[in-house]
């Protein structure tokens, strides 16, 4: 019985061919997404911006009344609170700032929060708490500074680790693909306002380990090739390392999303946003592996000869005698 394979043997796909068109797609939607998070931003979490978030379920409606929830926030007198719908319809999430002074005295904090759902429970019977959770404007900022440190620092980690493996120039391609994963990723919570918190620190750090995974295995068929066909143009040689390297591409990603979408339809509210990063990511990772770190080689001069070792003088004389030696 033969094995079913979803890419034949003898592909051949001149990926190569639209290396222009994707690289000014791809360079829009990159300046896009950087722009929407400058104007629009990202909708944080408590994780990152600190204070109170209550999420509350009305169990007895179809979709949960916004406006007059609030309007009987405000008037408990502790600010203007950010309402959003949380997962389904009659679902909600109430992110409110601390009250000044809490960092000094917790139970102000306690107080509002108990406030707010004693008030939420009075004006509407079928209001159910689903939990309430707190972070201080202090623990809030580390939070924030820590995670996107981690971001950058594991980038450059990456690519320095690839130089070393490689030459300078696969350091530099896989390092601007990662910029490239990162930004659409970061772009889709822009374009969404879907709720950016730890869980999504951590989704895009799965992002940058899968597109490094990914872009390893298409530089190293590449430095394979570089060595066997030293006379081949360099587009025809990294279209011929990308379609060796294609089936292994799409059947990792295929596994991968089929997964994701699994915990993205049937998963809980609370990693819904983690399900989400990560089948873009997926989708941006191995479109960046094929269509990024490959053609970046061309414009950093790589070429069929750029790692052959120059000979020097002293190797020239002594190949020269061994030479004539045969002779």
């Amino acid at each position: 019985m033969r094995l079913l394979k979803f890419i034949p043997d003898n592909t051949n796909i001149r990926f190569l061919r639209w290396q222009w068109p994707t690289t000014i797609v791809s360079t829009i939607l990159m300046i896009a997404s950087w722009v929407l998070v400058a104007t629009v931003g990202l909708n944080f979490g408590v994780d990152f911006i600190g204070g109170q978030m209550i999420r509350v379920t009305f169990t007895q409606s179809a979709e949960a009344p916004i406006a007059q929830v609030r309007s009987e926030v405000e008037g408990l007198g502790y600010g203007e609170p950010i309402i959003q719908r949380f997962g389904n319809p009659n679902a909600i999430s109430i992110r409110m700032k601390l009250p000044h002074g809490s960092d000094k005295n917790s139970g102000l904090a306690d107080t509002m929060s108990r406030r707010i759902s004693a008030k939420l429970k009075a004006d509407h019977a079928d209001a159910r708490i689903d939990g309430v959770d707190s972070v201080s404007g202090k623990v809030s900022g580390e939070l924030g500074w820590t995670a996107f440190k981690s971001l950058g620092l594991a980038a450059i980690a990456i690519s320095i680790y690839i130089w070393f493996r490689f030459e300078w120039q696969f350091g530099v391609g896989a390092l601007l693909s990662l910029v490239h994963d990162v930004s659409l990723t970061v772009g889709l919570f822009a374009v969404t306002q879907m709720e950016f918190d730890l869980n999504i620190v951590a989704a895009i750090l799965t992002v940058i380990g899968y597109s490094l995974n990914d872009t390893i295995v298409v530089y190293d068929r590449i430095r394979e090739n570089l060595k066997k066909f030293r006379k081949m143009p360099m587009d025809a040689l990294l279209d011929l390392s990308v379609n060796e390297t294609l089936a292994r591409t799409i059947m990792t990603s295929a596994t991968m999303l089929i997964t994701l979408t699994a915990l993205l339809v049937l998963g809980p509210k609370v990693i819904f946003g983690f399900a989400a990063a990560m089948i873009l990511g997926i989708f941006v990772c191995t479109y960046s592996s094929i269509y990024m770190a490959a053609p970046l080689l061309i414009w950093l001069n790589v070429s069929p000869r750029s790692f052959v070792p120059t000979e020097s003088a002293m190797d020239r004389q002594e190949r020269l005698a061994r030479e004539r030696g045969k002779a």
